[in-house]
C-alpha cells in the first residue's frame, strides 16, 4: 500500500499500474477500457430500445455470436460495423471527442 500513498490523482495511479502514456502495457490498458466502454454503451442501448442481440443482429447484417462478443468486450469492432449497429440497428448517432 506504501507504493499508493503519494498518489494525488488517476493519472498517477494509472502511471504507476500500466506505465506512461506510450508505454505498451499503457496503451493495451487504455484499448482495453475503450473497448470495455463501447461495449456497455452498445449493451444498454440495446436494451433501451428493447432489442435482443438476435434482432440487433438481423438489423445490421451481422451475427447474433459477433453482437454477444462485442457487448462482452470479448471482440474487435471496425469502425464500419460500430457505426451500422448504433446508427442503422439503433437509430443513435456517434461521435467522436479527440483530445
Amino acid at each position: 500500500m506504501d507504493k499508493y500513498s503519494n498518489l494525488t490523482n488517476f493519472d498517477e495511479l494509472l502511471d504507476l499500474e500500466h506505465g506512461k502514456i506510450g508505454y505498451e502495457s499503457r496503451m493495451e490498458y487504455e484499448e482495453m477500457s475503450q473497448m470495455f466502454i463501447i461495449s456497455e454503451m452498445l449493451k444498454e442501448a440495446r436494451k433501451d430500445a428493447n432489442l435482443t442481440q438476435e434482432q440487433l443482429a438481423q438489423k445490421t447484417g451481422t451475427k447474433k455470436s459477433y453482437i454477444s462478443k462485442i457487448e462482452n468486450g470479448k471482440g474487435n469492432i471496425q469502425l464500419s460495423t460500430l457505426f451500422r449497429l448504433f446508427e442503422v440497428g439503433l437509430n443513435k448517432k456517434i461521435g467522436f471527442t479527440f483530445l
